[in-house]
């Protein structure tokens, strides 16, 4: 086990996966879920913040990524099978529970673990992707997954467009689109979907939360939706220069880790959307009953596209503690603003136990 200062590095067998665990401080667990393109990195802001605060934080890489096994099934990367990992690491690092927090991709598997496992999992707390049930990525026009996710897809897209999880879907295409140059695919990606590039001229001045259904489906066609020929690049920025909260130090982390280990077994994680949908059916309409909180950005284009599934939370979240939208902040929530998020989630762990 290799150490840096108070953070911890270690690999943990857990649901028969090798898993890279980095972690800080002593307390009642915090188990941090990253998302995509990211690593354990992605919490790297929080883990001290945590561990000053009385927690043992814990951030690991999910599989399929850095230094985490990576099986080489697609089936292998279920929503089930990730909140798995997730109750065997608990149990493998001797806690009784924990609460979870996610972001991105780590963000619906946060929700599912505290929706299908609560006796594990007492609170969760998500970034960037509210809770949508069955709905995974709480898509406009269906956030709770009432129809299959296919569905919503071309209705976002159109008949001569595709929509991203639609492209990240097809075998090859997005990791030989990403092979050409890794790292300038991270730095745009990371670029494109924070509040650093300037809103198109028709949005400058709205008030992004308030856009009427059709021009925020518009929205979300304009930003993510593409000809497939032209692949995800085709709406993507390169940055001029990169953002004040990713260094190039943290873009090398991140191109390293991909260079490595590739593209697939994240993309996986998309390529099971539809079988997701079908697993979680016995959960649908049930409540998530434990303390739960979100935090969004208001330039974000997820917290913008699934602004239906937070208005309808009360629905299915029947212990909601908070909703934090964070002005100016893009997709990538706790590293564009991690002072704000680390203090949204120590006063909500502070008030769960």
């Amino acid at each position: 086990m290799a150490t840096d200062g108070r953070v911890q590095s270690e690999v943990v067998e857990a649901n028969g996966q090798q898993l890279h665990v980095v972690s800080a401080g002593e307390g009642p667990l915090v188990l941090l879920l990253h998302g995509f393109p990211e690593t354990w990195y992605s919490w790297r802001h929080q883990l001290p913040a945590l561990a000053d605060a009385g927690y043992r934080a814990v951030a690991f890489d999910m599989r399929g990524y850095g230094g985490s096994s990576k099986p080489g099934r697609v089936e292998d990367y279920a929503i089930t099978d990730l909140v798995a990992d997730g109750k065997a690491l608990v149990r493998a690092l001797g806690a009784p529970r924990a609460a979870v927090v996610g972001h991105d991709w780590g963000a619906p598997i946060a929700w599912t673990a505290a929706w299908t496992e609560p006796d594990v999992f007492h609170a969760v707390a998500a970034l960037s992707v509210p809770f949508a049930g069955r709905g995974i990525t709480a898509l406009p026009g269906d956030p709770f997954g009432e129809r299959r996710p296919g569905e919503t897809y071309r209705e976002l897209s159109g008949p001569d467009r595709v929509f991203y999880q639609e492209y990240f879907s097809i075998p090859g295409a997005m990791e030989e689109e990403a092979a050409k140059d890794v790292r300038a695919f991270l730095a745009s990606i990371f670029y494109s979907l924070s509040a650093s590039p300037p809103l198109p001229d028709a949005l400058a001045g709205a008030d992004l939360s308030a856009l009427p259904d059709e021009v925020l489906r518009a929205v979300v066609g304009g930003a993510m939706c593409f000809d497939r020929t032209a692949g995800l690049a085709s709406v993507l920025a390169a940055p001029p220069s990169l953002p004040d909260w990713l260094s190039a130090e943290d873009l090398d982390h991140y191109a390293q880790a991909f260079a490595s280990g590739g593209l697939t077994g994240p993309l996986s994680y998309y390529r099971n959307i539809e079988r997701d949908w079908e697993l979680l059916e016995p959960y649908a309409g049930r409540t998530l009953d434990g303390p739960s909180l979100f935090i969004g950005g208001d330039r974000d284009i997820v917290t913008i596209w699934s602004r239906e599934a937070r208005e309808r939370a009360p629905e299915l979240r029947t212990d909601m503690r908070d909703d934090v939208i964070l002005s100016g902040c893009g997709h990538w929530v706790q590293q564009e603003r991690p002072a704000e998020t680390n203090v949204a989630l120590i006063d909500f762990l502070d008030g769960v136990g």
